[in-house]
This record gives structure tokens, sequence and C-alpha cells, in this order.
């Protein structure tokens, strides 16, 4: 079984990324093109059997790695016990689930010399591509709402802030808006006309009074919001507040 010790373990973002990626591709595969192949193999009467995804995009289910400690982390064990009683789309997905989180494990682990700057970079590489229980499942990949809340993102085409204050226009794909976005900020409403928060609408935040305006209601476009450093609402215009 190969465990990586033919060649010097990656140590740089780009190649942790590069194993990262093959060894996901060889566990999709196992679970979409070759998964009849692979739900034989899984036979709840034999031993414990791991899925393992390899550098060289390959797939193999076996038994467990004898040596202790491993020389990386190990997948979910006794992949083929959980088949027995499960139907087999909730247990391709526990698969999948248990594949991410030994992907994430390996990558890690790889890079575990990294500096924080590096690991969140690494990171940020692999959060781009959807996970394997996003594809197996076949769940559209969703991007992380506090991300989006924190930014100040509040709908498609709302508004970004940096944290140099910098207002940056958001167009969001259809496919990675927030199917809950609705309900999670039902109860905005817009500072100039009292409406109700919709998804489909424009809105700036106000960086001085932090409350939320239809573009329309104070004038500001997506466009025009592109220069602006720092919003500030008609209300905070009159106070003259700093």
């Amino acid at each position: 079984m190969e465990m990586g010790s033919s060649t010097s373990p990656p140590r740089t973002v780009e190649d942790i990324f590069k194993d990262y990626s093959a060894r996901r591709s060889a566990i999709l595969r196992a679970l979409t093109y070759d998964v009849d192949e692979f739900y034989g193999i899984c036979d709840p009467e034999k031993e414990n059997l791991c899925l393992y995804g390899h550098p060289n995009e390959s797939w193999e289910v076996t038994l467990p790695a004898e040596e202790v400690p491993p020389e990386l982390p190990e997948p979910a064990l006794g992949i083929n016990f959980a088949r027995d009683g499960m139907n087999r789309k909730d247990w391709l997905s526990l698969v999948a689930v248990h594949s991410d989180c030994w992907l994430l494990s390996v990558s890690f682990y790889l890079g575990a010399r990294l500096n924080r700057g590096e690991r969140k970079r690494l990171f940020n590489m692999i959060n781009e591509m959807p996970t394997v229980f996003e594809v197996v499942s076949e769940k559209k990949p969703i991007k992380d709402k506090s991300s989006a809340a924190e930014s100040g993102s509040k709908a498609k085409g709302g508004t970004k802030r940096s944290s140099d204050g910098q207002v940056k226009s958001v167009q969001k794909p259809a496919e990675e808006s927030y199917e809950d976005e609705d309900d999670e900020h039902g109860d905005t409403q817009c500072g100039s006309c009292g409406g109700n928060y919709n998804a489909d609408e424009f809105w700036i935040g106000c960086d001085i009074c932090e409350r939320w305006y239809h573009g329309k209601c104070v004038k500001i476009t997506p466009a025009k919001a592109e220069s602006i450093k720092q919003y500030k609402c008609p209300s905070c215009m009159k106070r003259g507040r700093p």
C-alpha cells in the first residue's frame, strides 16, 4: 500500500495542494465513476477496510497500515461494516464525509511546518473546491456565510468591505447564493423606506450607524459603491458625525 514513503513529503503550499487534489480526485473516482466496483469491494463480511486516495490519482480499498504510528494520518476504519444496514446513497455520503476529514488531516499533517500565512493560503485553496461530500451528495458548493457576513455583504450585488474600509461590489453567481439568505436577514429593514430585506435587491450599509439601505433609496448603485471608501447614510451626513 502506497503511503507516500517512496518520495519525500511535499513541503510547499503548492506541492501540498497538488497532493490534496490528486488524492481527492482518486476518492471522487471511487465514489462516482467506479462506484459499483467500490461498493462491491466493501463487503461487510470482510475485515476492517479503509479507502485510500493516492498522489497518482488511484484509489485503493485495503486494510489499514500496520505500523504504529502510521506514516500519514489514516482514513476511517471499517467503512465496509457501516455499509450493512444502510441504503447505498446514505452510506456513500458517510464515506464521503470521512474522506473529506482524512484529506484535510493529510494536508495539514504535511503542512505542519508551514507558517501561519501559508497555512491560511493552503486552506483557502482547498476551500475553493467543492468537498467530496458535496459532489457525492450532489449538493451545490456554498461559500462560507460567516465570511460574507463579516465583509458586510447581505445580498447578491451587495457590498463588501475590506479591512481598510474600501467598498467593493460583490456579484455572486446564482449557484453560490445562499438558499436561506432571505431567512437569515429577514428582519433587516431599510433605514430609509422601512422595507424588508430582499436578496434580489442591492443594499449598502452605513459605516457610521451600521444601518442598511436599499441602494435605490439612497441613490447608490453597485458601480458607484466601487469608489466609496467609507459610506455615510443621509442621516449621518446631516448630523455631521465624524
